[in-house]
Parts: C-alpha cells; sequence; structure tokens
C-alpha cells in the first residue's frame, strides 16, 4: 500500500496532512478519499506545502516553478475549497485546511457536480463512522478540544444570563461576524446520500470572518446578513438542534447546528461519552424529580443520550418513570429544556467551567503540544517561516498555562535536541 501511493503522492500527502494537530489516520478508504480531491500531480505539490499560511511566491519557491503557474494552481484549489485564501490588505495567503474542520466538509456543503458526492458521501461514512480511527483522534486526544457548545440562549433564565460571557453565546459570534457565510449542513447532506438523513433543516452550516469570506468568494457559501443568520439561530433552537462551534474566544470561524442522528461530534460524543470530546457550556440541567411524569420528551431530544428514565420507585404506581441526568457526559446545551413540556428542567451553573482558548493559533498550539506535534509548527521543513510567523507562534507558546508550557520546553529537550545532535554526529 505504501510503496503504491509513495510514488503518486498519495502517501507523501497524507504525512503533511499529519504534521497538523488534527490529522487523518492511514487507511486504504482515506486514500481513496484523497484520490477524489486531488490527481496526482496535486497531491505531491499540496504534500510540499508549509502548515502556517503562507503567499503564492512561497508556494512559487517551494515548488520551483514561476509565479504565475504556483498563483494559477493555488487559485484552482481554493475555487474546489481544498485551500482558503486570506486576503490581508492587498496581499493574499493560502492555507491548507485539516481534513475536519476543513475540506472534507467543504464538498458537500453545496450541490456540485465536480465531485461524485455520493460516492464521496459512502467513502466518508465508512472512514469516518464504521472504522472511527479518525473520530476518535481528531475528538479524543489531548484535552484541548476542537469544537465547544454553544448554550440554548433561548431558554436561560434571566439569573444565568448574568453568567453566560459573550464568547459563550452563539448570538454574540453572529453578530459580530463580517463576513457570514451559510451553506448546507455537511452531515446531513452526506447522510442524505446513504438514506439516513433525519428532517431537520440543511441550511444552517454558518461560516464567519476569513473562512467565510473565502467560501462565499468561490461559491461555496451564500453572504447572507446577520439578521438572516441570528433568524436561522432561532430556527435551530426550534428545531433542538444543537450548536457547536470552533472552540476559541476570538475570530470564530464556524458554527454548525447539530442534530444528534447525523452529524459526527455528537456521534463522537456518544460514542465516547467518558473521554469528553467536546468542550461543554458553562451549564447543567437540573431535573425536578418531585413533579416530572416522565414524558421522556427531553430524553428523545438529548442529542448525546445524556437523559434517561429510571424508575420513579413509587409503591403506588410501579411503572412510572422519572427523568435522569448522567451529568457526566452531559454538554449543557439547553436542548432538553426547550422540550421539555411542563417546564421541569432548567438550567444552573456548573461548578467548573472549561477555559476557552484566545484564538485559533492559540489553541492550534494547545493541541500541538498535547499530541506531540509542537515540533510541525515550529520547524516546516518544507518552508523557511518569516520572523513574524515563528514571533506568532512563540508568543502563543509563552502564554500557555504553567503545565502545558512544560510540556512544550520537555518536546524541545527531548526530541528536537536529541535529533538535532544525532544529525550533526559524524557517522
Amino acid at each position: 500500500m505504501a510503496h503504491q501511493n509513495n510514488s503518486s503522492g498519495y502517501l507523501k500527502l497524507t504525512d503533511r496532512l499529519n504534521r497538523f494537530p488534527q490529522g487523518a489516520p492511514q487507511s486504504e478508504l482515506l486514500y481513496k478519499i484523497l484520490k477524489m480531491f486531488f490527481n496526482k500531480k496535486e497531491a505531491g505539490l499540496v504534500a510540499l506545502l508549509p502548515i502556517m499560511p503562507f503567499t503564492a511566491k512561497k508556494a512559487a519557491r517551494i515548488w520551483k516553478m514561476d509565479l504565475v503557474k504556483a498563483q494559477h494552481i493555488l487559485g484552482n484549489l481554493a475555487s474546489r475549497a481544498i485551500l482558503l485564501d486570506i486576503k490581508n490588505n492587498d496581499e493574499t495567503f493560502y492555507v491548507l485546511p485539516p481534513p475536519m474542520a476543513g475540506f472534507f466538509e467543504f464538498s458537500l456543503m453545496r450541490i456540485r457536480s465536480d465531485i461524485n458526492q455520493k460516492l464521496l458521501s459512502e467513502l466518508f461514512y465508512e472512514y469516518l463512522n464504521v472504522e472511527e480511527e479518525f473520530i476518535r483522534c481528531l475528538f479524543t486526544e489531548g484535552q484541548t478540544r476542537l469544537g465547544r457548545v454553544f448554550v440554548s440562549e433561548t431558554v436561560l433564565s434571566p439569573q444565568n444570563r448574568l453568567f453566560v460571557l459573550d464568547h459563550e453565546r452563539a448570538g454574540h459570534i453572529v453578530e459580530t461576524a463580517k463576513p457570514i457565510g451559510l451553506s448546507m449542513c455537511y452531515c446531513r447532506h452526506k447522510m442524505s446520500h446513504l438514506g439516513k438523513a433525519c428532517d431537520a433543516p440543511k441550511q444552517t452550516c454558518m461560516t464567519f470572518n476569513a473562512a467565510a469570506a473565502s467560501l462565499i468568494r468561490h461559491g461555496h457559501a451564500r453572504e447572507i446578513e446577520t439578521s438572516e443568520c441570528l433568524d436561522l439561530l432561532q430556527k435551530a433552537y426550534g428545531n433542538n438542534l444543537v450548536q457547536f462551534g470552533e472552540n476559541v474566544r476570538e475570530r470564530v470561524n464556524f458554527i454548525c447546528n447539530c442534530c444528534g442522528c447525523c452529524c459526527e461530534a455528537m456521534i463522537a460524543a456518544r460514542h465516547f461519552a467518558l473521554m469528553h470530546t467536546i468542550q461543554t457550556t458553562g451549564f447543567i440541567p437540573e431535573v425536578n424529580r418531585k413533579d416530572c411524569k416522565g414524558c421522556g420528551k427531553c430524553v428523545a431530544a438529548c442529542p448525546v443520550e445524556a437523559m434517561c428514565l429510571v424508575s420513579a420507585n413509587d409503591p403506588h404506581s410501579p411503572n412510572k418513570k422519572k427523568a435522569k441526568l448522567d451529568d457526566k457526559i452531559c454538554l449543557g446545551c439547553g436542548v432538553c429544556v426547550r422540550a421539555c413540556p411542563e417546564n421541569l428542567i432548567s438550567l444552573k451553573t456548573r461548578a467548573h467551567r472549561e477555559i476557552t482558548p484566545v484564538d485559533t493559533l492559540y489553541r492550534t498550539v494547545l493541541m500541538a503540544v498535547e499530541r506531540g506535534k509542537l515540533q510541525n509548527l515550529i520547524f516546516d521543513n518544507h518552508s523557511l517561516w518569516s520572523h513574524r510567523a515563528l514571533a506568532a507562534v512563540l508568543g502563543a507558546v509563552l502564554k500557555l498555562p504553567p503545565i502545558k508550557r512544560a510540556m512544550a520546553i520537555d518536546q524541545f529537550r527531548s526530541r528536537y535536541v536529541n535529533a538535532l545532535t544525532r544529525w550533526l554526529a559524524p557517522s
């Protein structure tokens, strides 16, 4: 397998994807998926690209080709949502996003004819939902999570609203983002090709800021106004969808409105429940068990099966049930609060609140430290970084909590220095 793909560049491309904290475990299915995105030449070229954002000039130097030809290739890849092109003043930077959240999802966020979306959906389902190694690595390795849940703002009491920080509110993310892109839900689109999709709305994938600008530019998202996005958020609340977004405080790039049956994040939360695959909200439901009638609507609504019905222990009604929460796996989304017809579930603040990383770079560094991949961010063998990029990464490292900073220093000592001395030692 390795020999076959090495000659075509797909193995090298897989190695490139796995230098990023969010990688993609090698698999026959992965190679089939990559071949749907990249031809052999493209696979070899993309395998050489830096991890951090780069210019067309840098790509041209790496690829050893003239600038115009490099710009054409990069533009083509960006038009297919494999690369994101980011406009910064008069300069364009490109970045290869990870498979998820990244070009896997982008491929199904609209109806398109350049890819066999039915076949791709089948491959995705086998790779992500059957093999599960990809999902396990993506959601369970390390402590810093890729995504977090936003609490359903419609069920917050006036008192609880006092405890919600701006970055914990999906509404605030929408109100402060520019531009805003709307696309088809990748998960439900994928499941529709398999005949497994639920009837939840599909036009619910929200992208923001730099990611949205690139997707809008190439027709993978429709630009919408803030008011329309807020209306769609209310529609998502009404359909008991969970708001799952990028686990950062500033410049959030996406919010998905997830159902429990189709969406990979919710499926992972159920399958790996006690491993806490998603950062929870600062709230937890509380059931009024004295008055609960055991209708089970909260159980049906919960996307991660944190609610169940248990015996009410009523000797006069031996079949009577009551709702019970498993707080160890609850996301704190608040969907169950809305689902209760008797208003017997309320939210209370958690005793412990998770700290959300400041921005994408900070989260990426945290994930790299925890997954033993920090060296890939600092020493990119395929290109030389600018001083600004290097300073940004090292600055983020220096802001890490003491324990994680110690882990980073440990990696430098145990891996990079030893490898360097072995490389320099005479044979």
